[in-house]
Protein backbone atom coordinates (compact mmCIF):
# COMPACT_ATOMS: atom_id res chain seq x y z
CA UNK A 1 0.00 0.00 0.00
CA UNK A 2 1.09 3.31 -0.66
CA UNK A 3 2.85 5.22 1.84
CA UNK A 4 1.18 8.66 2.71
CA UNK A 5 2.75 11.58 5.09
CA UNK A 6 0.96 13.51 7.39
CA UNK A 7 0.40 17.55 7.06
CA UNK A 8 -0.90 19.32 10.04
CA UNK A 9 -1.53 23.24 10.53
CA UNK A 10 -0.67 25.25 13.42
CA UNK A 11 -0.55 29.05 13.01
CA UNK A 12 1.87 30.37 15.61
CA UNK A 13 2.70 29.99 19.35
CA UNK A 14 3.87 26.82 21.90
CA UNK A 15 2.31 23.68 21.40
CA UNK A 16 1.00 21.87 24.38
CA UNK A 17 1.77 18.61 25.59
CA UNK A 18 -1.85 17.42 23.44
CA UNK A 19 -0.57 18.41 20.66
CA UNK A 20 2.66 16.94 21.36
CA UNK A 21 1.36 13.68 21.85
CA UNK A 22 -1.00 13.90 18.98
CA UNK A 23 2.42 14.48 16.44
CA UNK A 24 4.58 12.23 18.59
CA UNK A 25 2.21 8.92 17.92
CA UNK A 26 2.65 9.85 14.12
CA UNK A 27 6.52 9.65 14.33
CA UNK A 28 6.84 6.59 16.39
CA UNK A 29 4.77 4.80 13.90
CA UNK A 30 7.71 5.84 11.34
CA UNK A 31 4.74 7.92 9.31
CA UNK A 32 6.49 11.85 8.00
CA UNK A 33 5.11 14.11 9.35
CA UNK A 34 4.40 17.78 7.90
CA UNK A 35 3.57 20.76 9.94
CA UNK A 36 2.66 23.80 8.38
CA UNK A 37 3.26 27.52 10.59
CA UNK A 38 2.65 31.06 9.53
CA UNK A 39 4.55 32.61 12.33
CA UNK A 40 6.63 31.13 14.93
CA UNK A 41 6.43 28.00 16.95
CA UNK A 42 7.89 25.98 19.72
CA UNK A 43 7.60 22.74 21.62
CA UNK A 44 7.60 21.14 18.01
CA UNK A 45 8.72 17.44 18.61
CA UNK A 46 11.84 16.39 17.11
CA UNK A 47 11.91 14.72 13.59
CA UNK A 48 8.90 16.85 12.09
CA UNK A 49 9.63 18.91 8.63
CA UNK A 50 8.07 22.47 9.17
CA UNK A 51 7.11 24.33 6.69
CA UNK A 52 5.94 27.50 5.60
CA UNK A 53 1.81 27.81 5.19
CA UNK A 54 2.09 30.36 3.05
CA UNK A 55 3.43 27.58 0.73
CA UNK A 56 -0.59 26.22 0.36
CA UNK A 57 -2.39 29.32 1.59
CA UNK A 58 -1.59 32.88 1.62
CA UNK A 59 -2.24 34.30 5.68
CA UNK A 60 -3.72 37.44 3.82
CA UNK A 61 -6.49 35.13 2.59
CA UNK A 62 -6.90 34.13 6.74
CA UNK A 63 -11.09 34.82 7.20
CA UNK A 64 -11.73 34.88 10.59
CA UNK A 65 -15.45 34.00 11.74
CA UNK A 66 -16.67 37.05 13.18
CA UNK A 67 -18.94 36.48 15.79
CA UNK A 68 -16.32 33.96 17.68
CA UNK A 69 -13.15 35.24 16.32
CA UNK A 70 -11.83 31.35 15.11
CA UNK A 71 -9.70 30.86 11.77
CA UNK A 72 -12.05 27.74 11.60
CA UNK A 73 -12.40 28.43 8.06
CA UNK A 74 -9.40 29.21 7.29
CA UNK A 75 -8.32 25.92 8.33
CA UNK A 76 -11.34 24.06 6.52
CA UNK A 77 -9.70 26.05 3.29
CA UNK A 78 -6.25 25.26 4.09
CA UNK A 79 -6.79 21.42 4.22
CA UNK A 80 -8.55 21.30 1.14
CA UNK A 81 -6.02 23.19 -0.76
CA UNK A 82 -3.27 21.42 0.55
CA UNK A 83 -4.89 17.91 -0.44
CA UNK A 84 -4.75 19.61 -3.77
CA UNK A 85 -1.57 21.08 -4.33
CA UNK A 86 1.06 18.09 -2.42
CA UNK A 87 0.76 14.58 -3.50
CA UNK A 88 0.57 11.79 -1.32
CA UNK A 89 -0.74 13.49 1.91
CA UNK A 90 -3.03 12.93 4.59
CA UNK A 91 -4.45 15.68 6.27
CA UNK A 92 -4.60 15.41 10.27
CA UNK A 93 -5.85 17.54 12.43
CA UNK A 94 -3.63 17.86 15.77
CA UNK A 95 -6.05 16.44 18.23
CA UNK A 96 -5.12 13.58 16.11
CA UNK A 97 -3.55 10.63 17.89
CA UNK A 98 -2.13 7.77 15.70
CA UNK A 99 -2.83 4.26 16.34
CA UNK A 100 -1.32 3.11 13.34
CA UNK A 101 0.08 4.52 10.11
CA UNK A 102 -2.61 6.32 7.64
CA UNK A 103 -2.70 5.20 4.54
CA UNK A 104 -5.36 4.55 1.78
CA UNK A 105 -5.89 2.19 -0.99
CA UNK A 106 -8.51 4.27 -2.85
CA UNK A 107 -7.30 8.03 -2.03
CA UNK A 108 -9.83 8.48 0.30
CA UNK A 109 -9.72 8.44 3.84
CA UNK A 110 -12.84 9.80 6.08
CA UNK A 111 -14.75 8.94 8.45
CA UNK A 112 -18.13 8.99 10.31
CA UNK A 113 -18.14 10.81 13.77
CA UNK A 114 -21.80 10.26 14.54
CA UNK A 115 -24.80 8.76 12.79
CA UNK A 116 -25.20 11.60 9.98
CA UNK A 117 -22.01 13.27 9.85
CA UNK A 118 -19.06 12.38 8.41
CA UNK A 119 -15.98 14.66 9.99
CA UNK A 120 -12.89 15.72 8.52
CA UNK A 121 -10.21 15.93 11.26
CA UNK A 122 -8.59 13.40 9.10
CA UNK A 123 -8.55 13.31 5.50
CA UNK A 124 -7.71 12.37 2.42
CA UNK A 125 -9.40 12.93 -1.07
CA UNK A 126 -8.28 11.73 -4.35
CA UNK A 127 -7.30 14.19 -7.23
CA UNK A 128 -10.05 13.34 -9.20
CA UNK A 129 -12.36 13.58 -6.30
CA UNK A 130 -15.51 15.88 -7.15
CA UNK A 131 -15.96 16.61 -3.48
CA UNK A 132 -12.29 17.92 -3.11
CA UNK A 133 -13.00 20.31 -6.31
CA UNK A 134 -16.50 21.15 -5.11
CA UNK A 135 -14.61 22.23 -1.20
CA UNK A 136 -12.41 24.10 -3.43
CA UNK A 137 -15.04 26.15 -5.27
CA UNK A 138 -16.71 26.78 -2.10
CA UNK A 139 -14.27 27.97 -0.13
CA UNK A 140 -12.19 30.09 -3.12
CA UNK A 141 -16.09 31.99 -3.12
CA UNK A 142 -17.08 33.19 0.43
CA UNK A 143 -20.21 34.65 -0.82
CA UNK A 144 -21.73 31.38 -2.17
CA UNK A 145 -24.61 30.22 -0.06
CA UNK A 146 -23.98 26.92 1.11
CA UNK A 147 -26.80 24.15 -0.11
CA UNK A 148 -26.41 22.06 2.71
CA UNK A 149 -27.61 24.53 5.38
CA UNK A 150 -31.06 24.17 6.45
CA UNK A 151 -34.02 26.12 4.86
CA UNK A 152 -34.00 28.11 8.35
CA UNK A 153 -30.93 29.30 8.10
CA UNK A 154 -30.54 29.33 3.86
CA UNK A 155 -33.38 31.46 3.14
CA UNK A 156 -32.71 34.50 5.61
CA UNK A 157 -29.40 34.59 3.56
CA UNK A 158 -30.96 34.67 0.47
CA UNK A 159 -33.20 36.92 0.94
CA UNK A 160 -30.07 39.11 2.02
CA UNK A 161 -28.29 38.19 -1.14
CA UNK A 162 -31.61 38.68 -3.18
CA UNK A 163 -31.69 42.54 -2.15
CA UNK A 164 -28.41 43.63 -2.70
CA UNK A 165 -26.68 42.50 0.66
CA UNK A 166 -24.55 39.21 -0.08
CA UNK A 167 -23.50 37.95 3.28
CA UNK A 168 -19.77 36.58 3.68
CA UNK A 169 -18.38 32.88 5.25
CA UNK A 170 -17.27 35.17 7.86
CA UNK A 171 -21.16 36.30 8.77
CA UNK A 172 -22.72 33.02 7.75
CA UNK A 173 -23.93 30.46 11.11
CA UNK A 174 -20.32 28.21 12.63
CA UNK A 175 -18.72 25.75 10.33
CA UNK A 176 -20.31 26.22 6.80
CA UNK A 177 -17.41 24.76 5.66
CA UNK A 178 -16.83 21.82 8.49
CA UNK A 179 -18.39 18.43 8.90
CA UNK A 180 -21.98 19.46 7.39
CA UNK A 181 -20.24 20.83 4.26
CA UNK A 182 -18.37 17.46 3.82
CA UNK A 183 -21.06 15.35 4.72
CA UNK A 184 -23.42 16.69 2.14
CA UNK A 185 -20.54 16.87 -0.49
CA UNK A 186 -19.86 13.25 -0.15
CA UNK A 187 -23.10 12.14 -0.32
CA UNK A 188 -24.09 14.22 -3.31
CA UNK A 189 -21.12 12.67 -5.08
CA UNK A 190 -21.77 9.50 -3.95
CA UNK A 191 -18.53 9.35 -2.53
CA UNK A 192 -19.71 9.24 1.19
CA UNK A 193 -19.26 5.25 0.30
CA UNK A 194 -15.68 5.60 1.03
CA UNK A 195 -16.15 6.92 4.34
CA UNK A 196 -14.61 4.83 7.07
CA UNK A 197 -16.59 3.55 9.75
CA UNK A 198 -16.91 5.47 13.25
CA UNK A 199 -14.76 2.64 15.28
CA UNK A 200 -11.77 3.29 12.90
CA UNK A 201 -11.19 7.29 12.91
CA UNK A 202 -13.52 8.50 15.72
CA UNK A 203 -14.19 5.43 17.91
CA UNK A 204 -14.25 7.24 21.29
CA UNK A 205 -17.47 9.87 20.58
CA UNK A 206 -18.11 13.57 21.48
CA UNK A 207 -20.26 12.17 24.57
CA UNK A 208 -17.93 9.94 25.77
CA UNK A 209 -14.94 11.97 25.42
CA UNK A 210 -14.27 12.83 29.23
CA UNK A 211 -13.54 8.72 29.80
CA UNK A 212 -10.04 9.47 27.75
CA UNK A 213 -9.20 11.87 30.92
CA UNK A 214 -10.35 10.13 33.81
CA UNK A 215 -8.78 7.69 35.55
CA UNK A 216 -11.23 5.24 35.70
CA UNK A 217 -13.05 5.72 32.16
CA UNK A 218 -12.01 3.20 30.27
CA UNK A 219 -11.72 4.54 27.27
CA UNK A 220 -9.95 1.54 25.37
CA UNK A 221 -12.87 -0.44 25.10
CA UNK A 222 -14.19 2.02 22.35
CA UNK A 223 -11.00 0.96 20.70
CA UNK A 224 -11.32 -2.23 17.56
CA UNK A 225 -8.49 -3.69 15.37
CA UNK A 226 -9.51 -1.48 12.80
CA UNK A 227 -8.95 1.63 14.96
CA UNK A 228 -6.79 4.06 13.26
CA UNK A 229 -6.82 6.75 14.69
CA UNK A 230 -8.07 8.58 18.10
CA UNK A 231 -9.90 12.08 18.38
CA UNK A 232 -9.12 14.16 21.27
CA UNK A 233 -11.54 17.19 20.68
CA UNK A 234 -8.84 19.32 21.34
CA UNK A 235 -10.36 23.11 22.79
CA UNK A 236 -12.74 20.90 24.26
CA UNK A 237 -10.31 18.28 26.02
CA UNK A 238 -8.06 21.03 27.17
CA UNK A 239 -10.58 23.25 28.85
CA UNK A 240 -11.92 19.74 30.59
CA UNK A 241 -8.31 19.05 31.55
CA UNK A 242 -7.40 22.39 32.68
CA UNK A 243 -10.73 22.99 34.84
CA UNK A 244 -10.90 19.71 36.42
CA UNK A 245 -7.01 18.32 36.18
CA UNK A 246 -5.00 21.59 36.84
CA UNK A 247 -3.85 21.21 33.25
CA UNK A 248 -2.46 17.89 33.47
CA UNK A 249 -3.86 14.43 32.61
CA UNK A 250 -4.32 11.70 34.98
CA UNK A 251 -1.67 9.05 34.75
CA UNK A 252 -3.99 6.51 34.95
CA UNK A 253 -6.27 7.44 32.13
CA UNK A 254 -5.95 6.82 28.53
CA UNK A 255 -4.39 10.05 27.89
CA UNK A 256 -2.25 9.97 30.85
CA UNK A 257 -1.10 6.65 29.63
CA UNK A 258 -0.47 7.86 26.19
CA UNK A 259 2.09 10.25 27.13
CA UNK A 260 4.01 8.05 29.26
CA UNK A 261 3.84 5.98 26.20
CA UNK A 262 5.44 8.34 23.95
CA UNK A 263 7.72 10.26 26.61
CA UNK A 264 5.74 13.16 26.62
CA UNK A 265 5.95 15.63 29.78
CA UNK A 266 2.74 17.23 30.29
CA UNK A 267 5.06 19.95 33.28
CA UNK A 268 7.23 20.77 29.92
CA UNK A 269 4.54 22.14 27.74
CA UNK A 270 1.57 23.00 29.62
CA UNK A 271 -1.86 24.29 28.51
CA UNK A 272 -2.43 27.53 27.87
CA UNK A 273 -5.72 28.73 29.57
CA UNK A 274 -5.78 31.30 27.56
CA UNK A 275 -3.93 30.68 24.01
CA UNK A 276 -2.96 33.85 21.96
CA UNK A 277 -3.81 31.93 18.97
CA UNK A 278 -6.37 29.45 18.49
CA UNK A 279 -5.72 26.09 16.99
CA UNK A 280 -6.52 26.17 13.47
CA UNK A 281 -6.71 22.77 13.62
CA UNK A 282 -9.24 22.39 16.92
CA UNK A 283 -12.98 22.49 14.86
CA UNK A 284 -14.65 19.24 14.86
CA UNK A 285 -16.17 19.61 18.58
CA UNK A 286 -17.66 22.55 17.81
Amino acid sequence: MKEYQVGMLWIEGPLSFLEQLCIKSFLDVGQHVRLYTYRPVTNIPEGVEVRDAREVLADDEVILHKRTGSPALHSDKFRVQMLAKVPDIIWADTDAYCVKPFTTENGHLHGWLAAHEINGGVLALPADSATLYDLIDYTNNPYRIPHWLPPKQRRPLIDMALAGETPHASDMPWGIWGPRALTWLLRDNNEARFSQPQDVLYPVTYRARRAMVRSNGNAERFLTENTMSIHFYGRRMRSFILNRFNGIPHPESMVGRLVEKHGIDPHAAPLQKKAATEDLADVSDE
